[in-house]
């Protein structure tokens, strides 16, 4: 794009409102799907504090619900249906929060409707299914990503800048262990068939922080699961992904004490994010980096990290991608990638074997 101050003599731009186009500083005009927990708690209310977004219209299959949370929330229309709000010609981008088994089609539909999509995780049931998307993404000229917001987050950026500029020596080991207590029959993350269990509802953050961290995809994979008897969804599941210059384990749990924690070693040091996954947007966070010279990691410095909200921060980068600066934080192809990691790690508990990512 033309700078005029540089050039001296170009034209000023013309007006995007008289074109029907939204300007470069716009504010993005965004769609929820669904008056979902994480969108009513946590996204919506993180987007409304942007200066780059803009929560126009919510729909629900519920409008009662949906009108219940644009009232809360302060959101101008409500449409009674998906159908009607991709119809509507105000939203550029949609939010996609609905459960697991619905995020393809409904950000298909999304496409064919003209609108970007930031869709929630994971984002298919599975790697097959998430392929489907790429072309469509690719028909339609528009934006579409992964909503794995630690992806933006200030603390991740840093421990992945330290860890590429040799802080802790040379990367060997990644591991993770992420946990909550969640027994009710009703809830779809205890829902096989929809898309539930504890492997694609937080097993899905240390794999891709895993694959990130390493900037490479696992060689093979190799999982330990223990089902629910009553519910079906896997409850307690471990992981070893191995890589060609190291290592990933990680334990998620859908039935433990909640609980998560995140590491890096390295052949001279260590990182540990203590709140690695749902960091608090109203307090500040800490990261130890561990050279092992004292016992225990008494000498650890420790980096802070002020309050942020990493829901915002994931959605400001997604509208600057939407208007043309910058790109995605989880591009569909890593939202595939990742996805063939989970497919073969539910194939090792089928097989007990080590299986090989995208060998399906």
């Amino acid at each position: 794009m033309t700078n005029p101050s540089a050039e001296g003599t170009a034209p000023p731009p013309a007006d995007s409102r008289a074109s029907g186009e939204p300007g470069a500083h716009e504010p993005v005009r965004w769609g929820v799907l669904g008056a979902a927990q994480i969108a009513v708690q946590k996204v919506i209310p993180a987007l409304q504090l942007s200066s780059v977004s803009r929560v126009v219209a919510i729909a629900s299959r519920d409008r009662a619900r949906a009108a219940a949370a644009a009232a809360a929330l302060g959101i101008a229309r409500v449409h009674a249906d998906y159908d009607a709000l991709l119809a509507d010609p105000d939203v550029e981008a949609i939010y996609n929060p609905l459960p697991n088994h619905l995020h393809v089609p409904w950000t298909l539909r999304a496409l064919a409707a003209g609108k970007h999509v930031l869709c929630e995780k994971p984002i298919a049931l599975t790697a097959a299914e998430a392929r489907q998307l790429l072309a469509a993404r690719d028909r339609s000229g528009l934006q579409v990503g992964e909503a794995f917001m630690v992806r933006t987050h200030p603390q991740w950026l840093r421990v992945r800048a330290l860890i590429a500029d040799g802080r802790i020596g040379e990367l060997r080991l990644v591991s993770g262990h992420f946990s909550y207590f969640h027994d009710a029959p009703g809830n779809i993350r205890n829902q096989p068939e929809l898309g539930g269990g504890g492997l694609m509802d937080i097993g899905c953050y240390p794999v891709t922080m895993a694959r990130w961290l390493f900037g490479a995809e696992p060689l093979q994979v190799l999982a330990l699961v223990e089902r629910d008897p009553r519910l079906g969804i896997d409850r307690l599941t471990s992981g070893l992904l191995r890589f060609a210059s190291g290592q990933a384990t990680f334990s998620v749990g859908t039935q433990l004490v909640p609980f998560q924690r995140f590491e890096a070693f390295g052949t001279r040091g260590r990182i540990e994010l203590q709140i690695p996954f749902n960091a608090p947007p109203d307090r500040p966070i800490r990261v130890l980096v561990d050279a092992g010279r004292e016992f225990a990691g008494a000498g650890a410095e420790v980096l802070e990290f002020g309050a942020v909200d990493q829901y915002t921060v994931q959605g400001d980068v997604f509208a600057r991608a939407v208007r043309g600066q910058g790109s995605v934080p989880v591009a569909l192809e890593d939202a595939v990638a990742n996805m063939a990691v989970i497919d073969a790690l539910f194939r090792s508990e089928r097989t007990g074997r080590w299986e090989v990512p995208g060998h399906d």
